[in-house]
């Protein structure tokens, strides 16, 4: 990535040189996707949301006003296109019950997810987090995968930074019970035998 930051070319494109914009789009367009893909979970969808995302980023320009970095903006942006399109879509959600959830499961979680190899778990992480509904995924992305303080995620999703704290907390315990659904049985038993 150049070592030119975002707002050299937003100044370039106020100013007229819309071929600019393309640089914008390929430093930002698989992070779009992807966040797409976590929220609208379909392949096809994720790429028209993403394809929305940038224009409304690039008819929005203008109101890009410095005030947070650019990429929580676009998220901002990125995040209301799929809200809007699962509202289209009116896709209901899967929903997992707390209740199912104990100190001792996430014990067990993370005992058996360092069991796994790297790659595996990885893998094994985001098969998950697709099973969460789309917000709940969206914000674990990118709070663990996009570095995100809860600040930044807060503004992105237009909620204070302690809501975003308690939305955090209860998408980590669905996220639990889903790991432990997933997982191998013997591997769970093996680390609730020690």
């Amino acid at each position: 990535m150049s070592t030119i930051n975002d707002q050299h070319y937003i100044d370039k494109i106020l100013q007229g040189e819309t071929n600019a914009f393309a640089v914008l789009v390929d430093r930002y367009k698989d992070m779009i996707f992807s966040l797409a893909l976590k929220m609208v979970k379909n392949r096809e969808e994720a790429e028209e949301v993403a394809q929305d995302t940038f224009i409304k980023i690039y008819s929005s320009l203008t109101k890009f006003k410095g005030d947070s970095k650019f990429s929580t903006w676009i998220y901002k942006i990125a995040y209301n296109t799929c809200l809007d399109r699962l509202k289209k879509n009116k896709k209901e959600d899967l929903n997992i019950s707390i209740d199912e959830f104990s100190s001792h499961l996430i014990k067990t979680m993370d005992n058996a997810l360092s069991a796994l190899e790297d790659k595996e778990r990885k893998q094994t992480i985001h098969k998950c987090l697709n099973l969460l509904p789309g917000d709940e995924s969206f914000l674990l992305t990118l709070f663990y995968f996009e570095d995100q303080s809860l600040e930044e995620i807060g503004k992105v999703m237009n909620i204070s930074a302690n809501n975003v704290k308690v939305k955090l907390f209860r998408s980590r315990q669905k996220l639990a019970v889903i790991l432990r659904q997933q997982l191998e049985p013997e591997i769970i038993e093996c680390y609730e035998k020690r």
